[in-house]
């Protein structure tokens, strides 16, 4: 018969197992943690979430470039999925947010967005894959894409003056702008930031959840088995975020667009 001392270090034991495994799911490292043991990436210098960027942008290309039957007369299955997805994307926040117009030009850059970011939340709920959107550096990376396109394309549409005038306001003493004018420029950056933090929190703290509730079983045996059942329902409510968080941020990326884009709006 185990001693207390015994059963005390095989809890223990246990409960570094699952911290082990929450962090190999949310924490980034120079190797793929496998069934088979841990498979280096060092020889390709990638890292386990820099892996998952490449498998969810080749996902990206099978899915659309091969899965996607574009000349069905009536789609059906999963490209009909896809073209609601599509069709929502592009008229309800592109056009819907931009314009006609510039909707239209920027659609693709959404769409992208939109589809990369959920694949990459889709793949962070399978076991043996990662959750990369848990990694603020890829969040940030993410948002530093928007940014871009919000400056670059302000440039490009109404000029680097015409850019520069959109942090003046209009009828303001300027005493106030020295004031005013920084603190519109900074809120440019701050919207970046607050995209960067808002898909790593949500995905990050859903993961700890989902993953330290299914470590109840392994630390308590059988007795943490009705654990599961609460799992599973935070497992089905993280599928509905990875499609809200993608969209959540596809949105707040294009209404931040469209207010650089068209300041007098």
């Amino acid at each position: 018969m185990a001693t207390a001392e015994e059963i005390i270090e095989q809890e223990v034991n246990r409960s570094e197992l699952v911290q082990d495994y929450i962090m190999s799911k949310i924490a980034d490292a120079p190797y793929w943690k496998t069934p088979l043991g841990p498979v280096p990436l060092d020889a390709l210098n990638l890292t386990r979430h820099g892996l998952m960027l490449l498998l969810a942008s080749a996902l990206l290309i099978w899915v659309f470039g091969f899965l996607y039957r574009k000349k069905d007369p009536v789609p059906r299955g999963f490209t009909n999925l896809l073209e609601v997805l599509v069709l929502f994307i592009r008229d309800q926040i592109a056009i819907a947010n931009l314009g006609e117009r510039d909707g239209r030009k920027l659609a693709p850059f959404f769409l992208t967005l939109f589809f990369f970011i959920l694949f990459l939340n889709l793949m962070g709920l399978i076991p043996l894959f990662a959750g990369a959107t848990s990694n603020v550096n890829v969040t940030a990376g993410l948002a530093l894409i928007t940014l871009s396109v919000m400056i670059g394309g302000a440039i490009m549409k109404n000029g680097f003056i015409g850019f520069l005038r959109a942090f003046i306001p209009h009828g303001v003493p300027w005493p106030v702008m020295i004031i005013l004018v920084p603190i519109e420029f900074m809120g440019m950056f701050i919207k970046a930031f607050a995209l960067t933090m808002r898909l790593f929190a949500n995905m990050l703290a859903g993961s700890i959840v989902l993953y330290s509730i299914i470590g109840l079983v392994v630390v308590f045996g059988i007795a943490g088995a009705p654990s599961l059942l609460l799992a599973a329902g935070i497992y089905i409510l993280k599928v509905f975020v990875a499609f809200l968080q993608a969209f959540v941020f596809t949105l707040l990326s294009a209404l931040f667009i469209h207010q650089v884009h068209h300041p007098a709006h």
